[in-house]
């Protein structure tokens, strides 16, 4: 079937996570942050990842703001910055305004343009979710902003996916689903999604039972993809 719709993971994929912590550790005065700030980006967004797969296999489920919040304060204590609460609130403060990676404006109205449906389909609470997206300008660029809280468990849950064709009236080999989380990529393509993983960082492949049908460093060629497949 051609592809109809095209479905982004937000985190990672959209909006460079890296940036909450690269810019305060630019901020005056933050000097022991500027010398640890990668590592401490680094632990958070592990945490954060390795918190909703925990959850979603105990069953234990909470909103993405509360594991974001803990992956950070296990970060900074992991970097010797815990108890410094005013660099905490600012990080979390600059994670709500994420920017977007500078290829996705001009990627996603390429997409809309050529008549594509486009959307989010992210673990983000609805209001996290809001204001990435509202920072980054992208909102007129998205016919829509899908949020696990919808169902009640994290990524990788086929209830998760379930969420796209519920709203876009798709069927999975109608999606072209794109994530910078290689276990999300092949997930989804297990699921039945036609999927593309952005490796910015050139990572091995997940050992999982299925692969990406495609892998790229950023976004640019998105619309060509979506194109040659419809």
């Amino acid at each position: 079937m051609p592809i109809t719709t095209c479905i982004f993971d937000a985190y990672g994929t959209l909006f460079d996570v890296a940036a909450a912590a690269r810019m305060a550790a630019d901020e005056p005065g933050r000097d022991a942050l500027a010398a640890k700030w990668q590592k401490l980006s680094y632990e958070w967004r592990l945490k954060q990842l390795q918190y909703t797969w925990l959850r979603a296999v105990a069953g234990a489920h909470t909103d993405f703001w509360t594991v974001t919040q803990n992956g950070l304060d296990y970060a900074l204590e992991a970097t010797g910055l815990d108890g410094d609460e005013e660099l905490r609130e600012r990080l979390l403060a600059l994670y709500l305004e994420l920017s977007a990676y500078p290829e996705v404006p001009e990627m996603l109205s390429a997409l809309k343009n050529l008549g594509f449906n486009t959307a989010i389909l992210s673990n983000g609470s609805p209001d996290m979710l809001a204001g990435a997206v509202e920072s980054a300008g992208l909102g007129p660029l998205l016919d829509d902003v899908l949020s696990v809280e919808d169902v009640g468990v994290f990524k990788p849950h086929k209830s998760v996916y379930d969420m796209v064709g519920k709203r876009f009236g798709c069927t999975a080999d109608q999606v072209l689903f794109v994530s910078s989380n290689g276990w999300d990529a092949a997930a989804a393509a297990g699921y039945g999604f036609y999927t593309t993983w952005v490796n910015r960082a050139g990572e091995p492949m997940d050992r999982l039972p299925w692969t990406p049908q495609r892998v790229l460093s950023d976004l640019t060629t998105i619309p060509q993809i979506a194109s040659s497949n419809s």
